[in-house]
């Protein structure tokens, strides 16, 4: 059974930073292509970025330059390290995994001062 639980959220102020993990279990990490994504309230949920097997990274546009995904392969982790964060950046952030289509239950975020 393949289960993504992630942390590491929390509140923080503006310019703050945040690491996000993601720990998989029942399937090989490394060998997905593993994403975060983001619901803000009463908003639809979003791509934030992924990893591919082959370690290539892709980000969303509003956070390019200041969000980093990472994978430990030996422990089957994802993290996301999150710098200069905004109260745009507030959300749930969900680990999912493809192409088992997994996701995690979330982590909460929210920046505010």
């Amino acid at each position: 059974q393949v289960q993504l639980v992630e942390s590491g959220g929390g509140l923080v102020q503006p310019g703050g930073s945040l690491r996000l993990s993601c720990v998989a279990s029942g399937i090989d990490a490394s060998l997905q292509t593993m994403q975060w994504y983001r619901q803000a309230p009463g908003k639809q949920r979003d791509w934030v970025a992924f990893i591919s097997p082959s370690g290539n990274t892709y980000y969303e546009d509003s956070v390019k330059g200041r969000f980093t995904i990472s994978r430990d392969n030996a422990n089957n982790i994802v993290f996301l390290q999150m710098n200069n964060l905004k109260p745009e950046d507030t959300a749930v952030y969900y680990c999912k995994s493809a192409p088992t289509d997994s996701w995690g239950r979330g982590t909460q975020v929210t920046v505010s001062s």
